[in-house]
């Protein structure tokens, strides 16, 4: 079996998971349907981990469908197409279902059922990955683990240092790319003026 073959073999069976509904491992079970996304090929050199479907994903079955989706594609340089070339981009949430709403209709965290049983098993199976792209303080917990901040601005902030690191593959920390963090972009001006060149630099690299 090649090692296309053995991702397609992967792909199937965690789309066709449902370990968070059946057996829940911390708190209820998922109260609907789950519908795993994930984008992911052998051959793709970049990697975008981010933290779990929303409710527009959660319709799509396709990630990054939304706002934050627009956004994220705007700080890569990239148009859809390009995005969504699974031959060169993987998208890796560290949860594949949406998790549900909070009381304040904000998301819950992704599910704990998750990046334990399927994250180690796909990237395995990305032999070709070069940069991880790190959205949030999930990813960045689990692909820097002591090396992230206490904070998610001192881990963004430490990029550089980041970046540098002579381990493959290699991460940038970034933010989440959702509206709501329009605060957090403008109190640090950096991201966008020292930040977000080097980072469309890489994909461009990557992706071309």
């Amino acid at each position: 079996m090649t090692v296309g073959e053995e991702l397609d073999e992967l792909l199937r069976d965690l789309r066709a998971c449902r370990l968070c509904r059946d057996a829940p491992l911390r708190g209820p079970p998922l109260p609907h349907e789950p519908r795993p996304v994930i984008q992911a090929s052998a051959t793709a050199r970049l990697c975008i981990a981010g933290q779990a479907p929303g409710t527009r994903v959660h319709a799509s079955g396709r990630p990054f469908t939304d706002p934050s989706g627009v956004r994220l594609r705007q700080w890569l340089g990239l148009d859809e197409a390009h995005f969504y070339d699974a031959s060169k981009i993987a998208i890796v949430p560290m949860g594949h279902c949406f998790p549900g709403l909070d009381a304040k209709g904000g998301d819950l965290p992704p599910r704990a059922e998750c990046a334990p049983l399927w994250r180690g098993r796909v990237f395995d199976a990305l032999p070709s990955i070069e940069l991880v792209l790190a959205i949030g303080q999930y990813a960045q917990t689990w692909h820097l683990g002591a090396e992230r901040g206490t904070t998610l601005s001192q881990t963004v902030a430490q990029w550089r240092a980041i970046l540098d690191r002579p381990v493959q593959p290699r991460v940038i920390p970034l933010p989440h790319p959702s509206w709501r963090n329009n605060g957090w972009l403008r109190r640090h001006p950096w991201f966008e003026d020292e930040l977000l060149p080097v980072l469309r630099h890489e994909v461009a690299r990557l992706v071309a």
